[in-house]
């Protein structure tokens, strides 16, 4: 019987991913792609319903209270009940949700997900009864109805079973019609404002310069790191549609610290544009310490009056890398990966490294472990 220990010290060869932002120069992108403007936002809408005319996948015993909705519905109707005959393994208990923008009127259609909430196997086949859908405040605003699109499956038999995706969540595209407007009048603003998804200073001056150029004055002004407020030119007051096009689309290069981003459970790290890192010199390798157990038996001769004897038998093998210090220096990211990889870094031991880097004061990055 043979046991091997292994001791590890340092990182060793870990299987990871190392992904680097190589970006050879700074491109611009368009302000509605690093900003947005305030009252434009989503309104997330909730709802409890009932999904029918399933084929025996819907709730069991287990969901008392898919029971006592279907009761209340049919007594609703004028239909009387014995809840303890009813079985209902057709029907299935579900929360339906959708978001409604800002600008959304009367009339209008939503797309809906509708999700299990009991034991149901597969929503498959089913049809979503009328469900009122409910904003934060309490009031209905949307109504949804109608059958679902199920991107999976699920079958089962005596001693296996067959799934594809998630059967029991679902998505009616089109299938709510909003009753009530949120109470925004839009074009009524005198001022607007523009929140950025980064907060960086030199990006949110950026973006203020280019918007007084464009509007020929000093019609914005950043109120601090992520908010910028236009005031209306008076050409647009009334009519800001024509103002926010012209303006989401102008460019700005966004200028973002450097930083370093580290996952030590996947070894994923990934490099800003932007990482520097001064002159140090790097040394980095491994000790190994293989210690192996066995046993040896000990037979004695034939009339020999002697006994067998378990002889155990250790044996103890060093191996440590030798690697020569090397000078790593870089003043673009491109140096920085040539030097990691020159010592023959793996993702892990590049993980270590940056952390060694950081301490010393070397890597002019923010290193964050995720």
């Amino acid at each position: 019987m043979q046991k091997s220990v292994m001791f590890r010290c340092l990182a060793g060869l870990i299987a990871g991913v190392c992904v680097l932002a190589l970006a050879v120069s700074a491109q611009a992108v368009r302000i509605k792609d690093i900003a947005a403007f305030s009252g434009m936002r989503s309104n997330q809408l909730v709802g409890y319903g009932l999904v029918v005319g399933l084929s025996g996948t819907g709730d069991k015993r287990n969901s008392p209270f898919t029971t006592t909705s279907v009761i209340n519905m049919m007594q609703r109707m004028g239909v009387a009940m014995d809840p303890a005959r009813f079985k209902p393994t057709n029907v299935a208990a579900v929360m339906v949700t959708a978001k409604m923008s800002a600008t959304a009127k009367p009339g209008s259609s939503l797309d809906v997900t509708v999700s299990s909430v009991g034991d149901a196997t597969s929503l498959l086949g089913g049809i979503l009864l009328q469900t009122p859908l409910k904003g934060v405040d309490g009031k209905v605003y949307a109504l949804a109805q109608g059958p679902m699109i199920i991107g999976g499956y699920g079958v089962a038999g005596a001693a296996a079973t067959a799934q594809k995706n998630v059967p029991t969540v679902g998505a009616i595209p089109g299938g709510a019609t909003i009753e009530r407007g949120v109470p925004f009048d839009f074009n009524s603003q005198d001022n607007l404002t523009l929140h950025m998804y980064s907060r960086d200073f030199s990006t949110t001056m950026q973006v203020v310069e280019q918007l007084n150029s464009a509007l020929s004055g000093n019609y914005a002004r950043a109120s601090d790191a992520g908010s910028i407020v236009i005031d209306v030119p008076p050409d647009y007051r009334g009519n800001l549609v024509p103002l926010i096009a012209s303006v989401e689309n102008l460019e700005v290069t966004p200028e973002n610290p450097a930083k370093v981003v580290v996952d030590e459970k996947t070894g994923t790290i990934v490099m800003g544009r932007d990482v520097r890192l001064s002159r140090v010199a790097v040394a980095h390798g491994g000790l190994n310490v293989v210690v192996e157990e066995s046993a040896q038996v000990s037979q004695p001769g034939p009339f020999s009056m002697g006994q067998t004897v378990v002889v155990p038998e250790t044996g103890v093998d060093v191996r440590q890398e030798t690697r020569q210090l090397n000078i790593m220096e870089g003043a673009t990211l491109q140096e920085l990966v040539d030097g990691l990889n020159a010592i023959g870094a793996t993702p892990m031991d590049t993980i270590s490294i940056l952390k060694n880097l950081k301490a010393l004061g070397a890597l002019y990055a923010d290193l964050e472990v995720i």
